[in-house]
């Protein structure tokens, strides 16, 4: 087996995993790219779509055109870049196993950064009762059929959630000459961002039904009909608002799932609710050297914010390999000691908080990234410790579909009571999205 030595090995090659390495490779460190694609860019490939680039290159990019311009940045750098080489193993020292078509590799590094994306959630997930014909696929395989293998899904096509990927193939597909029916989703409110509701549905007269869900698929071999059905507040189905709408394809559209059977291979601990790695502040998981970003993290709704937050975890496993060589050879181990951390985590009408500790005391400010859960009209986002308030913000509106970013600065952190990862007695930084009354 061939062993290869650097300083940071970036798991994943899209645009998460290539502004890593850029950023590491800037700091100094020796990188490796490894991708299982034939080609750098992961999913932006096939995102022919415009709207990307517009707040990290203040330019209106599509996909392939925002890969492209990290792909030629990464080719005039020393990256080492390993395709069609899927990785199938990663353990807590960090070698990396991997193997493609010149046979097994072991890649040993000072930091991993682990940038895998994420993959759809498909009908398994959700249940949906009914025969199992052809016709009923993702959103994300119809816009690789679509926009790269040149293929027709179907002509009467019916959408399951409002996610901005099956938003964006509404419009699409009713661009290539299909019919869409309509976006049905579950909850009382739409789950893409709002120029993806006015521009890929309300621009091409596509109906989206609120508080509505498919309750059955029919036909065998192929789809022939779907049925759906409002559901109440509780999302039980209101039994007298079933109706069958014939179809021949369905395209779900049900949110993404973060790829982390390497994450828990290493032994990284996962966030129960975005069933991403659980890090600091310098996107560091619980495992030594070992760094998480973009949708393999947690699930982003613009690209520009995953190349921000690469950027950051790709300086912080280079800053941790480069001093790793250092103190290996002053004969110390950064991994032995013990670090003071402050736990972080949601509260009142927020689903989850990255980071999820902070680390005390610190000379850098912390960027705190949250979800609500609900949309809420008027309310203020208050960050507290105990019965102490650290921040607290001007009453506004929330949307779920909107990530949402507080910075702290090192006053506020490090004023309050750090402890070890042994000594639970220190109170936790809770996040809050709070109503306002008016």
């Amino acid at each position: 087996m061939k062993q290869l030595n650097y300083d940071v090995i970036i798991i994943g090659g899209g645009p998460a995993g290539m502004a890593a390495a850029l950023k590491a490779n800037e700091k100094g460190a020796t990188v490796a790219i490894i991708e299982r694609n034939d080609e750098l860019g992961g999913i932006l490939n096939q995102c022919i779509h415009s709207g990307f680039g517009l707040s990290y290159f203040k330019q209106e990019l599509t996909g392939p055109e925002y890969a492209e311009l990290f792909i030629n940045q990464v080719a005039t750098t020393g990256i080492d870049v390993y395709l069609k080489t899927m990785v199938i193993d990663l353990s807590q020292d960090r070698q990396v196993k991997a193997m493609n078509e010149d046979g097994m590799l072991l890649l040993c590094a000072g930091a991993i950064v682990l940038a895998m994306g994420c993959r759809e959630r498909t009908r398994g997930a959700i249940k949906i009762p009914g025969s199992r014909p052809a016709g009923v696929l993702t959103a994300g395989l119809a816009q690789r059929y679509v926009n790269i293998e040149n293929r027709k899904p179907g002509e009467r096509v019916v959408i399951l959630g409002s996610g901005d990927i099956g938003l964006i193939m509404a419009r699409r597909l009713t661009l290539e000459g299909m019919q869409v029916l309509g976006v049905y989703e579950l909850m009382p409110y739409a789950n893409g961002l709002y120029r993806n509701i006015k521009n890929c549905l309300d621009d091409f007269d596509i109906p989206l039904h609120l508080s509505t869900t498919v309750t059955n698929i029919i036909g065998h071999p192929h789809l022939e009909a779907i049925e759906v059905a409002k559901v109440d507040e509780n999302f039980k189905v209101i039994e007298e608002t079933r109706e069958v709408v014939p179809c021949d394809t369905l395209l779900l559209s049900i949110g993404l799932i973060p790829e982390n059977e390497l994450s828990q291979k290493s032994g990284v601990s996962l966030n129960p609710r975005t069933n991403g790695p659980l890090v600091n502040e310098e996107l560091e998981t619980d495992q030594p050297g070992i760094f998480a970003c973009g949708n393999v993290l947690h699930v982003h709704d613009l690209v520009d914010n995953v190349t921000l937050e690469a950027e950051a975890a790709g300086a912080a496993a280079a800053v941790y390999a480069l001093q790793q060589k250092v103190e290996a050879m002053a004969g110390e181990n950064r991994s032995a000691k013990n670090k003071s951390t402050i736990p972080l985590g949601p509260g009142e009408n927020v689903g989850y908080t990255v980071p999820a500790k902070l680390t005390s005391p610190t000379k850098k400010a912390a960027r705190i990234l949250f979800r609500v859960r609900k949309p809420l009209e008027n309310a203020e986002v208050i960050i507290q410790s105990g019965k102490k308030i650290i921040y607290q913000g001007k009453p506004r509106a929330f949307k779920p579909s909107v990530m949402e970013e507080v910075q702290l600065n090192p006053d506020e952190i490090n004023g309050l009571k750090a402890m070890s990862d042994q000594n639970s007695a220190a109170l936790p930084i809770i996040v809050s999205v709070r109503e306002v009354k008016q």
